[in-house]
């Protein structure tokens, strides 16, 4: 793979930072290049960062950041990029609890879904949670602007016990990738975010099954939960919610190929 010399006059033109991307086989490469270009402090940090790119690095653990739904939302290696699909998600839970007032982001990663909505939502008591520590910290970032706080642990046994029967609005963007699948997936997924945000069990909907299991307990009357998953799984997974005691609708976006389950505790 090409690479940059550091001592190159890098910022002069962004000619040679676009033809190393596209020898890379980077579709976007000038889109790219004016990311890398703004986030480069030096010509050493940039020719590292193009190497890191070149190599297969996502773009956005490059640059240190992605953006979601306007926001620009720190990431780190070992952290879980939020993808534009999931913006729909956060759609979907502002039409269905425009006036929410307690929210949990469960299954954070970033923590940009509970960032987004606290950002659109106003004054809100925000709570994230996550079993990976290095999602925790990147979390803690993102929300300090909003007062969220952020738990590690598994699911719900990170949330403190005085949400119980409280919460508005319960986002779980669970990982849903059966098993057998995770190594068909694009390698910058596959080979930097950590399994534990991508493997969702033999079918793709064991965290899920948990999360719909243990719903109803936490969120308050009228209260929603809204997890991402697949058009395959969608049947299944909607089954799952019913059986949780949630009145259960499925929103699609087929534009982005986003679909969203609903679940109204009654």
């Amino acid at each position: 793979m090409p690479s940059l010399s550091p001592s190159s006059s890098l910022f002069s033109s962004p000619d040679p930072v676009v033809a190393a991307l596209r020898a890379a086989g980077c579709v976007f490469a000038e889109d790219e290049a004016r990311l890398i270009l703004a986030a480069a402090r030096t010509p050493d940090e940039l020719a590292d960062m193009v190497d890191r790119r070149v190599a297969g690095r996502p773009l956005e653990l490059v640059v240190g950041w992605a953006e979601f739904r306007g926001l620009r939302i720190a990431v780190a290696p070992g952290v879980f990029v939020p993808r534009r699909r999931t913006e729909f998600l956060v759609e979907q839970a502002l039409v269905q609890a425009p006036d929410a007032s307690v929210v949990v982001d469960l299954c954070c990663g970033s923590g940009a879904v509970g960032a987004a909505l606290a950002v659109a939502l106003g004054r809100v008591e925000l709570h994230a949670a996550d079993i990976e520590p290095a999602a925790v910290r990147c979390a803690r970032r993102n929300v300090a602007a909003a007062g969220g706080h952020v738990h590690e642990g598994d699911l719900f046994e990170a949330l403190p016990g005085g949400l119980l029967g409280r919460v508005d609005i319960l986002a779980a963007n669970v990982p849903y990738v059966p098993t057998g699948e995770v190594g068909l997936l694009p390698a910058e997924a596959r080979d930097h975010e950590p399994l534990v945000a991508l493997d969702g069990g033999a079918d793709g909907l064991d965290v899920l099954r948990r999360v719909t299991a243990e719903a109803h307990r936490w969120l308050a009357p009228g209260g929603c939960l809204l997890v991402e998953t697949s058009e395959r799984q969608a049947p299944a997974a909607v089954e799952a919610f019913t059986r949780g005691g949630l009145t259960t609708q499925l929103a699609v976006l087929e534009e982005w190929y986003a679909n969203v389950v609903i679940g109204t505790k009654p």
